[in-house]
């Protein structure tokens, strides 16, 4: 079985997150590992045209950094090596921004978290686990939060 050293875990502070954090913390100690935290705040300058794009981008920063922290102490507690990073910007999607933090840190895993979404819900929020799997070019664990509904 190939030892994944260096994990990359996308964060959002919801439950599924939260459950992908344990199993990446879990791999990593296991093989003396160290861990990468991402959050993305890049789609929120377009959530609407009747907002203040920078105030909901201050906002949307404060609160990732809040995630990242939250995450790092979770982390800290494990006694396993971690960094974040908070990525901000437009243009692109979550796909494409796991994808390119995986390449430039040379990550080994992906570890993310699912919704587990079907239906209407699905087609409406989209999915970001689906999208970081079609783009991802490491292999890549998806934990489904199991407090979900299906749809």
């Amino acid at each position: 079985m190939p030892h994944y050293r260096r994990i990359l875990v996308p964060v959002d502070g919801s439950e599924a997150s939260n459950r992908a954090l344990v199993t990446g913390l879990q791999l990593a100690r296991d093989v003396g590992g160290r861990v990468l935290l991402l959050h993305d705040v890049s789609d929120l300058a377009y959530m609407s045209p009747y907002t203040d794009a920078r105030s909901v981008m201050e906002l949307a920063h404060e609160q990732g950094e809040h995630v990242l922290k939250e995450a790092l102490d979770i982390c800290e507690s494990a006694g396993v090596p971690a960094e974040s990073r908070l990525i901000e910007g437009t243009g692109h999607r979550l796909g494409e921004v796991v994808s390119d933090a995986a390449v430039a840190w040379n990550a080994d895993l992906i570890v993310l978290g699912s919704h587990g979404r079907r239906g209407l819900q699905r087609l409406l929020l989209g999915s970001g686990a689906e999208q970081i799997l079609r783009l991802a070019p490491v292999a890549t664990l998806v934990v489904r939060d199991r407090t979900a509904t299906p749809s």
